[in-house]
């Protein structure tokens, strides 16, 4: 990579653009996490509904503002899938070694992830589809029925699973406000902020855990059907000992999410 092209791609990274883009899409992984919260309280008082994203958005293409919204959404996500490879191409100059590649790396899944979540927020807004329906068994099944499938599937459990503990982790030990500017921790505001990213960082591993474990249950079983996502998991929560209790409580974190989300944006640091 030559320098000229290494300065144009910082200099796109650096842009006021980017920036304002990916305040937008953080704004709008917000709303989405909110929505599934609300989804997912709603599942848990006995109602339906998809506790997922592609579920949320389904919920605001039903509403003609909430197309306006989800347009506005897929655009944030765009903005979101290259700040996150202009992190992994050009960012972390002050890391090195091993530290360095594991957050060029992370930066790289985020990418996927938010690429991902713009293609379900265009098909949302455009009116064909992207519900999540049972995209996950179906893709188990594939996966299942491939040499040495029944392995896959265990290890990509596992993987789910390692990622749960990694949101956990980042709750606990407060990792994300390497995320937020100096300021965003500062006062009585900062100190709820930062209380928001410890609830919502838990919360969300938590719920990538239970979707692992279906993954993992599938292997064991050799059955595609027990595999789910999201909704899959909050609802098997539910169906448990207290499970009501339990999902009203993993959405309240989602929700806690959501709102972090939004001061997130406000403080974003690009690195």
């Amino acid at each position: 990579m030559t320098s000229n092209t290494k300065q144009a791609g910082r200099g796109v990274r650096n842009s006021k653009a980017l920036e304002t883009g990916a305040k937008i899409g953080l704004i709008a992984y917000g709303i989405v996490h909110l929505l599934i919260a609300w989804i997912a309280i709603q599942v848990a008082l006995g109602g339906g509904g998809e506790a997922s994203q592609g579920g949320a958005m389904k919920t605001l293409s039903d509403d003609p503002v909430g197309v306006v919204i989800l347009w506005i959404t897929a655009v944030g996500f765009v903005a979101l899938i290259f700040w996150k490879l202009s992190d992994a191409i050009w960012g972390f100059q002050d890391e090195d070694g091993t530290k360095k590649i594991v957050k060029k790396v992370e930066a790289a899944a985020l990418a996927v992830l938010y690429g991902f979540l713009a293609v379900l927020a265009f098909k949302s807004a455009s009116g064909s589809g992207g519900g999540g329906g049972n995209s996950e068994e179906g893709f188990t099944a594939q996966v299942m029925s491939a040499p040495a499938g029944r392995w896959l599937v265990g290890l990509i459990g596992l993987a789910i699973m390692a990622a749960g503990a990694y949101q956990i982790y980042r709750g606990v030990t407060r990792r994300f406000e390497h995320d937020l500017k100096p300021q965003a921790t500062s006062g009585s505001s900062g100190t709820a902020l930062v209380r928001l990213g410890q609830v919502g960082y838990t919360a969300k591993g938590i719920a990538l855990g239970i979707v692992g474990l279906l993954f993992i249950i599938a292997a064991i079983d050799y059955d595609a059907d027990k595999a789910g996502g999201l909704d899959d998991a909050l609802k098997t929560l539910r169906d448990q000992p207290f499970g009501p209790v339990l999902l009203i409580l993993v959405a309240l974190g989602l929700a806690a999410f959501g709102a972090y989300c939004f001061g997130w944006a406000r403080y974003v640091k690009r690195r």
